[in-house]
C-alpha cells in the first residue's frame, strides 16, 4: 500500500491533550481535575460483518444517544478470554539543560543508558545545531548534574557522559528527578508536561522500565476495570516491549515496503506463552492491547499459531495486507494520519473498514492520540 492512502483531515481540536477528566471548581477559584482513564469513548468494529458500534443499546437492542465508554469493553468478553498487555514502564526521559557559556536552553531526550559505569547515555538534543562534541550541559543550577557531549550519532542524536560521582542508584534517582514525562511533541507544543502526566502517561500495570513513550492503548485500563475483568474470569498475559520514538517518525517514502522501523527491545516469557496458548487451544478470544504488543506477539508467534518464548529485538512493521498469526481481537487508539500505528490498525481490521471508522470518529468528535479514545476490533 501507499503512504497517501492513510492521509485524512484531523481537526486540531480533536487531538487529546489530556486524559478524560472531571473538573471541580474550588471556592478560591482554582480547579481540581480527577482523571478517569476508563471513561474515554469506545468504538467497536466488527471486522467480518463490517458493523460499527458507537452507542449504548436500550432494552430492545436499539441504539441510544449515549456513547459507549471504555468500561463497556467488558460486554464483549467472557470467562477464559485473555488480554495480552505490554508491561513496559516509562521513565521521565525529557530534560532541559543549559549550554555552557551561551546559556542556550537545550532539550535532552534520554533514549537509553549505554554504559552504567561510565554514565553514558544515548540521547536526542534540540536544537541539535547548537550542540557539538566537547560541549557541556548543565541541568540544575543548584546541583552537580553536568553532561559532556562525546559523540554525534545521528542528525539529532548525541552520546552524553554525565559527570556525576556517586553510586549508580543515586545517579539515576537524581537524573530522573530532573526529567518530566516524555509526552509526544504534538502535546508539549501545546502545553508543558505536569506532575500528573508522570502518573497518567503510565499504564497501571507498568513493571519493566525502559520505554520512552507509553504503550498508549493500555492507558485506558483502570484498576477498577481490571478488577472487574478479573472477577469475570478474564485472564491477563504480559509481554515487554520497550516503546521507542519510532512510531512517531514520519514516513518519508510513498511505498510502505521501503520504510524501516526502529528496533525495540522485547521479551515474551514462558508464563505469557502458557496463558495465551491455553486460551487459543480452548477456543477463547485472545485480545492484543496496542500496536507495540502486536509487534511483539507477531514477532514471537510460530507457524503453528502458538506464542513462543522470545528475548531480543523487533523491527517488525505491520501494514496491509498482513495476516495476523495470533490475536483475534485488538484494542487500539485513534492515531494520527500517515502513522505506522494507523497502518497496523488497518492491517488488523481491514483498510476500508478502519478508514470508514476513522471518518465516523472524526464526524462524531472522537479524540485522537495517546490520551484519546479507543477502538476495539472484534473478529465477528
Amino acid at each position: 500500500m501507499k503512504l497517501s492512502q492513510f492521509k485524512f483531515r484531523l481537526p486540531e481540536e480533536q487531538v487529546a491533550l489530556e486524559p478524560p477528566f472531571q473538573a471541580f471548581k474550588n471556592e478560591d477559584g482554582t480547579v481540581d481535575k480527577v482523571y478517569n482513564r476508563d471513561q474515554c469513548r469506545l468504538m467497536v468494529v466488527h471486522r467480518k460483518s463490517g458493523a460499527i458500534d458507537m452507542f449504548r443499546k436500550d432494552a430492545d437492542g436499539n441504539d441510544t444517544e449515549e456513547f459507549l465508554t471504555f468500561r463497556n469493553v467488558l460486554d464483549y468478553f467472557d470467562e477464559g478470554d485473555t488480554f495480552v498487555f505490554n508491561d513496559t514502564k516509562v521513565f521521565p526521559a525529557r530534560l532541559y539543560g543549559t549550554k555552557e557559556k551561551t546559556d542556550a536552553r537545550i532539550e535532552v531526550f534520554l533514549l537509553r543508558e549505554l554504559n552504567e559505569e561510565l554514565r553514558l547515555w544515548d540521547v536526542l538534543v534540540e536544537p541539535a545545531r547548537k550542540i557539538r562534541i566537547g560541549n557541556k550541559l548543565f541541568f540544575d543550577e543548584e546541583g552537580p548534574m553536568v553532561a559532556e557531549v562525546i559523540d554525534n550519532t545521528t542528525s539529532r542524536g548525541r552520546t552524553l557522559r554525565f559527570l556525576y560521582d556517586c553510586p549508580h542508584d543515586e545517579f539515576r534517582r537524581e537524573l530522573y528527578g530532573l526529567g518530566s514525562a516524555p509526552l509526544p511533541r504534538y502535546i508539549i507544543e501545546q502545553r508543558a508536561a505536569t506532575e500528573d502526566d508522570m502518573e497518567q502517561f503510565q499504564t497501571i500495570y507498568a513493571k519493566n522500565e525502559g520505554a520512552v513513550t507509553a504503550p498508549a492503548s493500555g492507558l485506558h485500563f483502570s484498576k477498577q476495570l481490571m478488577k472487574m475483568m478479573e472477577i469475570r474470569g478474564i485472564n491477563f498475559a504480559f509481554v515487554t516491549v520497550h516503546c521507542s520514538l519510532g512510531g512517531f517518525d514520519p514516513i518519508e517514502v510513498e511505498d510502505l515496503t521501503k520504510h524501516k522501523m526502529n528496533s525495540e527491545q522485547m521479551v515474551v516469557n514462558e508464563e505469557a506463552c502458557q496463558k495465551v496458548n491455553a486460551a487459543k487451544l480452548a477456543g477463547k478470544k485472545v485480545c492484543i492491547v496496542g500496536v507495540s504488543t502486536a509487534r511483539a506477539t507477531e514477532t514471537a508467534v510460530g507457524t503453528d499459531g502458538q506464542l513462543k518464548e522470545y528475548e531480543g529485538w523487533t523491527n517488525k512493521f505491520i501494514f496491509p495486507p498482513y495476516e495476523f498469526g495470533l490475536g483475534d481481537c485488538m484494542v487500539v487508539n485513534f492515531y494520527h494520519p500517515e502513522s505506522t500505528m494507523l497502518m497496523t490498525t488497518a492491517a488488523f481490521g481491514g483498510y476500508d473498514l478502519v478508514m470508514n471508522a476513522y471518518e465516523l470518529a472524526s464526524k462524531n468528535g472522537y479524540r485522537f492520540g495517546c490520551y484519546g479514545d479507543a477502538m476495539l476490533i472484534l473478529d465477528d
